[in-house]
């Protein structure tokens, strides 16, 4: 069995976690949790990192951060995770749904000025795959309707857009650590804070809406519930963990480019056949090879694909349902027009395994069974 994903652990988790539990600082905010959020400041260079339980929960937190009011709409692709748009309209917001490139999958940015109303409050550009998405148009058209941008980064650590790294832009960025995602601690997130005037309220949102961070400090002499706010905290064994794996985070992304690498040189037969489409990276995008996905011409072949490689032995999984077209999405928020290229992507995309550790023969038995299926027709589903 090629599982789709499997973990990678650098060997140094257990030591730090042992380290962490010696410290007697549990709860969030410690130690690791601090060079872990040292780590996004020097790489990113962003004013602050908030470490949240998950990718999740950053969403959420960077929603409230923002300002969200009942009514007020955020300008998203329909092509992610649903946590894009829950966590605007857990604010009682409305995400408003927006085609996708062709050629990235990410948000089509000529697309965002026709979907602003003056309910806008902000853009959500989604990385996709790591990909960067096209931001210089995307943050000229927030700073001339006034918008916030809230980047969903959460597959694009170590990624960068024309030498920027991925989470730099807009004024939040939210990050996962997912055990799917490229660094992990099974289940946590990031909130990258790079407007400075955001950073006070940030530390208050994360600690319940107390001002308990200060009172921490010795700047007050008691703490008390100042705004809204939850727990937004990640835990120091996750922290320490997590700060195992930032160690190793580039190291970690040349592996996972090196297994891409070699996919997308084994599938260009095959683009050039016409049996797929292998992903694209724009000249002005660094990806992190966070996934590895192929285009097949339609649904049907799509599944036969699936299936065969199943039968081989390799999970291959499809991915996002459109948001527009979901049932909470309709009841939620709105698409901006039609979005043909979101649900034609939908329907035709294959995930590959791509993880660290992968061995050579594993990634040719990959290359074998896609080539197979596409060349001679794996069967149809009845």
């Amino acid at each position: 069995m090629i599982p789709f994903n499997r973990a990678y652990t650098t060997g140094r988790e257990f030591a730090y976690i042992s380290q962490a539990i010696a410290n007697l600082h549990l709860s969030g905010n410690g130690p690791y949790a601090e060079r872990c959020a040292a780590w996004f400041q020097g790489r990113v260079g962003c004013a602050w990192a908030f470490l949240t339980p998950s990718g999740t929960a950053a969403l959420e937190m960077a929603s409230v951060l923002s300002g969200l009011e009942p009514g007020d709409e955020v300008i998203m692709p329909s092509f992610t995770f649903v946590t894009s748009a829950s966590s605007v309209a857990l604010r009682g917001g409305v995400p408003v749904f927006v085609d996708i490139r062709p050629d990235t999958l990410n948000l089509d940015e000529k697309q965002i000025e026709a979907a602003i109303t003056p309910r806008t409050r902000a853009i959500m550009p989604v990385h996709y795959a790591g990909v960067a998405c096209e931001m210089e148009p995307i943050l000229e058209l927030a700073r001339d309707h006034g918008l916030m941008v809230i980047e969903d980064a959460a597959q694009g650590i170590t990624a960068s857009y024309r030498g920027e790294e991925l989470g730099s832009f807009g004024e939040l960025a939210c990050i996962s650590f997912h055990e799917t995602k490229n660094v992990t601690c099974g289940e946590g997130g990031a909130v990258l804070v790079n407007d400075r005037e955001l950073v006070e309220r940030a530390e208050v949102i994360q600690e319940k809406g107390t001002n308990r961070s200060k009172f921490l400090r010795g700047e007050t002499d008691k703490y008390t519930w100042v705004e809204l706010g939850s727990s937004y905290l990640m835990s120091e064994v996750n922290a320490a963990f997590l700060w195992a794996q930032l160690e190793m985070a580039d190291e970690t992304t040349r592996a996972r480019l090196s297994i891409w690498d070699r996919y997308h040189e084994a599938f260009a037969g095959l683009e050039h056949d016409g049996l797929l489409r292998r992903p694209v990276v724009p000249a002005d995008a660094r990806h992190n090879a966070h996934m590895y996905y192929l285009l097949l011409p339609d649904r049907v072949r799509r599944d036969a694909v699936i299936d065969h490689l199943a039968e081989q032995g390799i999970q291959a999984v499809f991915h996002y349902v459109p948001l527009h077209s979901s049932p909470a999405g309709r009841r939620y928020g709105r698409a901006s027009g039609p979005l043909p290229i979101t649900d034609d992507a939908s329907a035709r995309l294959v995930r590959l395994p791509l993880w660290v550790g992968m061995r050579d023969a594993e990634i040719e038995q990959v290359v074998a069974a896609v080539t197979e299926a596409c060349r001679a027709g794996a069967p149809t589903r009845t």
